[in-house]
């Protein structure tokens, strides 16, 4: 276990933070329908390929969310993609979830799938060099009675047991309960509910004996719904996220990596250094970092454009958001900093 605390630690080291590079095949395709690119092997590769050989990116990025594909892929070179990010002292890890499928007897609810044969997948995906691992449960709002308690419980019971199986397997599990920004709820509603969420989680967590220090969270910041009539602004946003951690998530846990699910690149590093500069006013005891897809990515897909003389400024996009990412993991991000030049 102190194998897993140590990695679990390194991962939410000051100023770093996880990219995370999933993407199942489907849902990069609609990232590359975007930006004119073909969704082939070679694509996928040479597109991750980039963001992983961006110069001096371990300054920002602790770990690196692979997928099922990436984890066995080679680079143009014949370097495994994994080699590549080890070499800079970037941790590789893997999603393991099958994604989510309808709740029975709740089908406008969705539970996440992927127990079945898990262990033998974890074996494998640490011989392939990963050492930690992510599964996500999906929460919606809708109206007063979603997400059910149900859906909640069911959701919080899959997490705990990938999470067992992951440290038992000797790789630091990442617990992903999302409570989607996906409609026009409160702030205040979505802060009802991420409590429930995080309570049930720990709950189920203690139930299967994981171990809090060798695991990370991966939770929704309190936001309101993306079509809410009048949006919280991030002040608001850090206080009710911090307070919901205060209430529901044990100091043992080393860090909280959060997604950025579905804000814009702006809103999720503005609202992360607003987190961050809350928590240090009322010495919040976890590490409190990032484990963003979209918010690292969309900049250097949209300046890559598929197209290997694009390759320099892709990395400079990403590199310019890892940087600025970083600073708000600090709680030193400003808004002159969106205005820099990186060099690659």
């Amino acid at each position: 276990m102190s194998d897993l605390a140590e990695v679990a630690r390194a991962l939410v080291a000051p100023g770093k933070g996880i990219l995370a590079a999933d993407e199942s095949t489907a849902t990069i395709k609609r990232r590359f329908d975007a930006i004119g690119v073909e969704n082939t092997e070679d694509n996928r590769r040479a597109y991750r390929e980039t963001l992983f050989r961006t110069p001096r990116i371990a300054e920002y990025i602790s770990g690196v969310i692979l997928y099922d594909e990436t984890i066995r892929q080679k680079a143009v070179d014949g370097t495994p993609l994994v080699k590549i990010l080890k070499d800079q002292s970037i941790h590789p890890g893997i999603k393991v979830d099958l994604g989510a499928k309808p709740l029975a007897f709740s089908p406008s609810e969705v539970v996440t799938e992927g127990l079945d044969g898990l262990r033998e997948r974890l074996a494998e995906y640490k011989g392939l060099g990963a050492v930690f691992s992510k599964w996500r449960a999906v929460i919606t709002i809708t109206g007063d009675d979603i997400p059910s308690d149900y859906c909640v419980r069911v959701n919080a019971h899959a997490l705990a047991r990938y999470a067992a199986l992951s440290q038992e397997a000797g790789i630091v599990p990442i617990v992903e309960p999302e409570v989607l920004m996906d409609g026009t709820h409160s702030i205040e509603r979505c802060n009802e509910v991420t409590i429930r969420t995080l309570r049930t989680v720990f709950i189920q967590l203690a139930a299967q004996r994981v171990r809090l220090e060798g695991m990370l969270l991966k939770p929704n910041m309190v936001l309101s719904g993306k079509e809410a009539a009048k949006r919280a602004g991030a002040d608001e946003v850090a206080r009710y996220t911090v307070e919901c951690f205060r209430a529901t998530v044990p100091a043992a846990v080393p860090g909280i990596v959060f997604l950025s699910g579905g804000q814009s690149d702006d809103e999720a590093t503005v609202n992360l250094d607003a987190i961050n500069r809350y928590a240090a006013k009322v010495r919040a005891p976890w590490a409190l970092s990032f484990s963003y897809g979209r918010g690292l990515q969309a900049a250097p897909q949209k300046a890559w454009a598929g197209k290997p003389a694009n390759v320099t400024a892709a990395q400079r996009a990403f590199q310019h958001r890892a940087k600025l990412t970083s600073a708000a993991a600090l709680g030193k991000y400003t808004p002159a900093m969106e205005k820099e030049t990186a060099a690659v």
